[in-house]
């Protein structure tokens, strides 16, 4: 890293191209390493934004970024994740944990290989 500009150190990004996604205060919140297609990149930027709404705890909107990433992206690789997140959005809005139950059972049938339906697996009942 010696040979790497300021910023390369500063965010410890190893790789090119490493996309970081920051918040006002420029604090990073999401980070995209390496090429992907073209599906694969929106995707993940549509993450990105769904990982900034729900740090600011705006959870509502936070769910339908990460619900457009589960609808429009259902092949990309970050869409179990996605869906993931989308359910703990909907149960931080709500304050009921019916979401997650229902997340964890939509992950174990469409995505039963991803390690976010293993991770949503405890909320299976």
């Amino acid at each position: 890293m010696k040979d790497q500009p300021d910023t390369f150190r500063r965010f410890g990004a190893p790789w090119t191209p490493t996309q970081l996604v920051l918040d006002e205060s420029g604090k990073e919140r999401y980070r995209i390493e390496g090429f992907l297609p073209a599906e694969d990149f929106l995707a993940q930027l549509k993450m990105a934004l769904g990982r900034l709404a729900f740090e600011s705890e705006r959870f509502g909107e936070a769910e339908q970024r990460f619900l457009n990433v589960c609808r429009e992206h259902p092949e990309a690789t970050s869409a179990p994740e996605a869906c993931y997140w989308r359910g703990v959005s909907e149960y931080k809005e709500k304050h009921e944990p019916s979401p997650l139950k229902e997340t964890a059972e939509f992950l174990m049938n469409r995505y039963p290989e991803s390690e976010w339906t293993k991770k949503a697996s405890v909320w299976a009942g």
